[in-house]
C-alpha cells in the first residue's frame, strides 16, 4: 500500500453569504444560493492519458488469460474514470473509491487491489479520481455514483450493450471507507444529486466516524500539550510549541518516549481504541503516527472543507493506565476544544460538505481495520459500531479486526475474504463472521484480531504488507500470541 499522504488541517478564513434574500415581488420569500468555500475555487485536472490502462496478467504471470476483458477511460464531469468488464460478466458492478490523494491540482484514478479476484469471479468494476482532491468526501461520493449511473452509456459508447447491473457493491479505503460508508446512509439517499442503491458494502480502514476522525487528531493534540506542561496553548497555534512538546515526550519521535512521553502513550492508546494488540507495533514502526501528529494545529476547518471550526473534544475523559492521579490531573488540565455552531450542516444543494456516518442502512456491510493503524485508528470503528447499534441496524454490520501494524496494510486474501463474505450474506442471506470491537478485555487479549488475519502472501500483495507483518502476527497464516 502506498504511505498516506499528509491530511493537512490549515487554517483558512472565509466570509459567509447571508442565507435568505430580501422577499420577492409575489410576497414568496426568495432563497439565497448556499455560500461558498475557497475549496470551491480551487482547480484540479483529470488527465485523460492517464486513465488508460492495460490487461491485468493472471496469477501465473500470463497477460493473454485476462486480455479479452473490456476496458474503458475517460473523463465524466471532471472525474477520470476507469471501468472493466470482464468477457463473462455476471451482471454484478463493483464501484471502488480510493483514499485521501493530497492537496495536489492533479487527480488520479487506481484500479482496486483485488482487480483480479474481481474479474476471475465474473464482476465489473469502475473507480473514479472524483473531480476535486484533498478531504472532499461529497465529491467522492457524488462522482463515484455518477460514474455508477453511467455505466451502461460508458459501454454503449464503446459498442458493448450490457443489461443494467442487477447489483451495485461499493467498497474503498480509508477516505473512500468513508465514501464507501456515507453512500449507504439513508441522508444520502434523501440528499445526494446523483442517487445510487446499493446493495452491499465493505468499506476498508474507514473513517468511519466522519468528523469524530478531526476530534480524535484533537484530543491527541491537546493531550500531548497538557502533558508536556502547556495545557492552555491555544490549539490552532501548535507550530509555536510543537518543537518543545515532541522534544518534552520524546527522545527519538516517535519510537523513543521519555518518561512524559510513556504516560502520554498510555493515554494516547486509550484515545484510539484502548489496549489492543499490535498498537506498540504500530508505535514502533508502522509509520502512521507522524502523520497524524503531522495535522495537529489547524483550525477546524478541515484545511476548508468547511467554513467554521467543526473540532470537538468535549466529550473525551483521557486515561492514563495504572495512574488515577495522572489521570484526574490530566482531565482537569486538559483544553477543550468546542465547535462552531453548524459548521458541517445539511445543504440545501446536495450532500453536507463533509457527509455523515449516522448508521442508517439495511444492506450487508462487511467493514475490516488494523489494529496497528494510527492515522485512521481503530477506534473509528468503535464509534461505527455504537451509532450503527443506536439505530437499530446492528444486524446489518460486521466488523472484523486484521493484525496489522500500519494504515490499510492488509493482505490481498483478507480482502477479498471480506468481499466474499458481504457478497455470500447478501446473496444467500448467511451473516459471516466478525470481532466484537467495543468489549475492552476482549479487544485486549493478546490473540485479539487473529480469526481474520492472513499471512500468507499471494500474488496481488506487495512486500510492503508482509514486511510489515513480518515477526508480528506470524507467517502463513499463523496467528501466535504477542
Amino acid at each position: 500500500m502506498n504511505r498516506p499522504a499528509p491530511l493537512r488541517l490549515g487554517a483558512l478564513s472565509l466570509s459567509v453569504v447571508a442565507l435568505l434574500a430580501a422577499c420577492g415581488g409575489n410576497d414568496e420569500p426568495v432563497v439565497a444560493p448556499e455560500e461558498t468555500r475557497t475549496h470551491d475555487s480551487r482547480k484540479f485536472t483529470a488527465d485523460a492519458t492517464a486513465t488508460t490502462f492495460t490487461a491485468m496478467a493472471d496469477a501465473a504471470g500470463d497477460v493473454t488469460a485476462m486480455s479479452t476483458t473490456s476496458r474503458w477511460a475517460g473523463v465524466i464531469n471532471g472525474a477520470a474514470y476507469r471501468v472493466e468488464v470482464p468477457a463473462n460478466w455476471n451482471g454484478k458492478l463493483v464501484m471502488y473509491a480510493h483514499g485521501y490523494a493530497g492537496d495536489g491540482p492533479a487527480l488520479r484514478v487506481d484500479n482496486p487491489p483485488t482487480r483480479r479476484h474481481l474479474i476471475q469471479s465474473g464482476y465489473a468494476w469502475a473507480a473514479s479520481s472524483y473531480s476535486k482532491n484533498y478531504y472532499d468526501v461529497r465529491a467522492g461520493v457524488e462522482d463515484t455514483n455518477a460514474l455508477a449511473n453511467a455505466f451502461n452509456t460508458i459501454a454503449a459508447a464503446n459498442a458493448r450493450t450490457l443489461a443494467a447491473p442487477s447489483k451495485v457493491y461499493i467498497t474503498g479505503f480509508s477516505m473512500g471507507g468513508h465514501i464507501t460508508a456515507a453512500a449507504i446512509e439513508d441522508e444520502t439517499a434523501a440528499t445526494a444529486v446523483n442517487k445510487t442503491k446499493y446493495a452491499g458494502a465493505v468499506p476498508m480502514c474507514g473513517v468511519m466516524g466522519d468528523t469524530e476522525l478531526f476530534n480524535q487528531f484533537g484530543a491527541m493534540q491537546v493531550t500531548a500539550q497538557a502533558m508536556a506542561g502547556l495545557p492552555s496553548y491555544p490549539f490552532a497555534k501548535w507550530s509555536e510549541i510543537s518543537a518543545q512538546v515532541t522534544g518534552t515526550l520524546f527522545t527519538t519521535f516517535p519510537s523513543v518516549p521519555t518518561a512524559a512521553g510513556v504516560k502520554y502513550l498510555s493515554a494516547l492508546q486509550n484515545i484510539t481504541g484502548g489496549q489492543r494488540p499490535m498498537f506498540t507495533q504500530g508505535m514502533l514502526f508502522g509509520g502512521t503516527f507522524p502523520f497524524a501528529w503531522g495535522v495537529f494545529g489547524g483550525d477546524g476547518t478541515v484545511n476548508g472543507m468547511l467554513n467554521k471550526n467543526v473540532l470537538d473534544t468535549s466529550a473525551y475523559t483521557y486515561t492514563i493506565d495504572g495512574d488515577a492521579a495522572g489521570s484526574t490531573a490530566l482531565n482537569a488540565s486538559v483544553l477543550k476544544i468546542t465547535p462552531d455552531a453548524d459548521a458541517n450542516r445539511l445543504r440545501r444543494d446536495g450532500l453536507r460538505w463533509i457527509p455523515k456516518v449516522n448508521g442508517e442502512f439495511k444492506i450487508p456491510v462487511v467493514s475490516i481495520h488494523t489494529l496497528g493503524d494510527m492515522y485512521v485508528p481503530f477506534s473509528m470503528q468503535q464509534t461505527y459500531q455504537k451509532r450503527v447499534a443506536a439505530k437499530g441496524n446492528g444486524g446489518w454490520l460486521v466488523q472484523r479486526a486484521i493484525r496489522g501494524a500500519s494504515h490499510c496494510d492488509f493482505t490481498v486474501a483478507e480482502q477479498v475474504n471480506a468481499f466474499e463474505a458481504m457478497i455470500k450474506w447478501e446473496r444467500d442471506g448467511i451473516k459471516p463472521a466478525g470481532d466484537d470491537v467495543i468489549t475492552p478485555a476482549t479487544v485486549a487479549a493478546t490473540t485479539y484480531g487473529c480469526t481474520h488475519t492472513v499471512n500468507a502472501p499471494g500474488p496481488d500483495d506487495n512486500a510492503g504488507t508482509l514486511q510489515l507483518r513480518a515477526g508480528i502476527a506470524g507467517t502463513g497464516g499463523a496467528c501466535p500470541a504477542l
